[in-house]
């Protein structure tokens, strides 16, 4: 696994292993709460595997691209802690579909996002269409560019 960023299939440039970590170390911290140490991160995979399976500091070399080719093993206990599979850390079009659903969550952890989600539940498909439409505009207006979902035929 290189460390340096490659082009992809469709052109766009794939993401390293480092910037890959440190993007799953960003979305799994709730919003206003520190992110977790390498070391609380190589405890918690340590404990969960019952053995020393992997060190802070070989975290900490892996996420800041120092070190660039980890074991089977270290990107399998890495993509458990992190809830993800570990072809995140080796597939870019994998890593991308998981990046969306990340994306998903976290905009569901803010509650004004959730709650404007459920109460767009059981609404007509004309409804939330317009709804859609709406949030579509504000985002311009907002200049938060494109929907996050529009990527995928979802508005």
């Amino acid at each position: 696994m290189s460390g340096a960023a490659e082009q992809g299939a469709g052109g766009e440039a794939s993401r390293t292993l480092a910037q890959k970590i440190e993007h799953l170390f960003e979305t799994a911290t709730p919003n206003g709460q520190k992110a977790p140490s390498h070391e609380d991160v190589a405890t918690a995979i340590n404990i969960a595997a019952g053995e020393r399976a992997i060190s802070g500091t070989y975290i900490w070399q892996l996420r800041t691209g120092r070190k660039t080719n980890p074991t089977k093993k270290h990107l399998e206990a890495l993509a458990r802690y992190f809830g993800v599979s570990p072809a995140y850390f080796l597939d870019n079009e994998q890593a991308q579909r998981i990046d969306e659903q990340l994306a998903l969550l976290q905009a569901l952890k803010e509650s004004d996002v959730r709650n404007i989600a459920l109460r767009a539940h059981g609404l007509s498909d004309s409804s939330r269409q317009t709804l859609a439409g709406v949030v579509s505009h504000l985002r311009k207006l907002e200049g938060l560019g494109e929907d996050p979902g529009s990527q995928n035929g979802d508005a």
